[in-house]
């Protein structure tokens, strides 16, 4: 993976607020400071590549009942063999959604977190430095439920804060409104 690619990516982002932007720089000191900041195995952190899936009229977004976390949270993943970060987000789209037809809305991050992963008996408690890209696919398409989830559900936009509170959704549903307003998600 292409250190001096993310960091282009990441430099050119221009996050919502200023919680995004610290995040933002957090990610791009861990790139440069971190010659493993994508390997799994490292154990203090690494980036993942995740998926903001809305619908074709941008009313609804997919999510997941995340296994191990027990959140309804935005698919993604660790970062394989991918040759970059939106490869990673769109390979994590399909396996964990069983869509076979869902495609990037821009090839720019959408969104950027970071997050603490709890101990486990397997790994220790880490962070994942979390890359995001908005894609598009069909509502009406089946879906196939991976060993990652508990559930897969298409939520409208306005009733995903009864399924979570977690801050970085409700900011993904932000910026897919001011998107829709501007009229820059197609």
């Amino acid at each position: 993976m292409n250190r001096e690619t993310i960091l282009e990516q990441l430099r050119t982002h221009r996050p919502l607020n200023e919680r995004e932007a610290d995040m933002q720089q957090a990610i791009e000191r861990f790139a440069l400071e971190h010659d493993r900041f994508h390997d799994r195995a490292f154990q203090v952190g690494h980036l993942t590549g995740s998926a903001w899936i809305l619908d074709q009229e941008f009313t609804h977004a997919l999510l997941t009942h995340h296994r191990k976390l027990n959140l309804w949270v935005q698919l993604g993943g660790h970062v394989e063999n991918d040759a970059d970060m939106l490869s990673a987000a769109w390979r994590e789209a399909r396996e964990e959604s069983g869509l076979a037809d869902v495609r990037p809305i821009h090839d720019h991050i959408f969104d950027v977190d970071i997050h603490e992963i709890p101990e486990r008996c397997d790994e220790p408690k880490h962070f994942h430095y979390d890359i995001r890209f908005v894609f598009c696919a069909d509502r009406h398409s089946p879906l196939t439920i991976s060993s990652e989830s508990r559930n897969l559900a298409w939520v409208a936009l306005d009733q995903i804060p009864e399924r979570t509170q977690e801050e970085s959704i409700l900011r993904m549903i932000r910026k897919t409104e001011q998107m829709k307003t501007r009229n820059t998600l197609k």
